[in-house]
């Protein structure tokens, strides 16, 4: 299956979720957040079907850790700000929530320990399949972090389609299974 055929068809997955499903995902999400490493983190909020993350940004901040959330910028690259709270966030394009706090710059990025970055697919070796808007695959170059993906348990796939710029990432956490780290040779 190609690049578009999985997208869509992992979009109709999401689109069918019930939010009794999303919200349980979001518990068991946030359950994992002592096995998840660094102080300075990059996080996003869940939307249009992704396991909801506002319940594992709540809980790294308890925690004591600062993440960054990212701003979509016109050319589709990503600059950051930190997330204080839901009730920090506004409604933006693509249907996404972010923070309304002072921006930090396109480099902000490479301050983190630990990218939690969004996909709509992860393979058993880390490849990451994105939405295919290329914001991630601008801003990761610019990060010096561990790159974990989160996705739903059934968004861990044999194989995803790859290409020469798609980098993989170190691991991926699910609601169900949690922290997986991808062997690297």
């Amino acid at each position: 299956m190609d690049k578009p055929e999985l997208r869509s068809e992992i979009r109709a997955r999401r689109r069918a979720r019930s939010e009794v499903e999303l919200a349980a995902w979001g518990t068991l999400l946030a359950a994992h957040v002592a096995s998840i490493p660094g102080r300075t983190l990059t996080a996003f909020v869940g939307a249009g079907g992704e396991v909801p993350t506002l319940p594992l940004l709540d809980a790294l901040v308890a925690d004591g850790r600062r993440v960054l959330l990212p701003i979509t910028l016109d050319d589709m690259d990503l600059d950051w700000a930190e997330y204080t709270g839901a009730t920090d966030l506004a409604p933006a394009g693509f249907g996404l929530l972010e923070p309304t706090g002072p921006r930090l710059g396109l480099e902000a990025i490479a301050e983190a320990d630990v990218i939690l970055a969004p996909a709509l697919a992860i393979d058993r070796v880390g490849q990451r399949l994105g939405q295919g808007g290329g914001c991630y695959d601008r801003a990761l170059p610019r990060a010096a972090g561990e790159v974990i993906a989160i996705v739903a348990d059934d968004e861990l796939l044999e194989t995803v389609p790859t290409e020469p710029h798609d980098l993989p990432v170190a691991a991926v956490l699910t609601p169900s299974a949690g922290l997986m780290r991808f062997p690297r040779g």
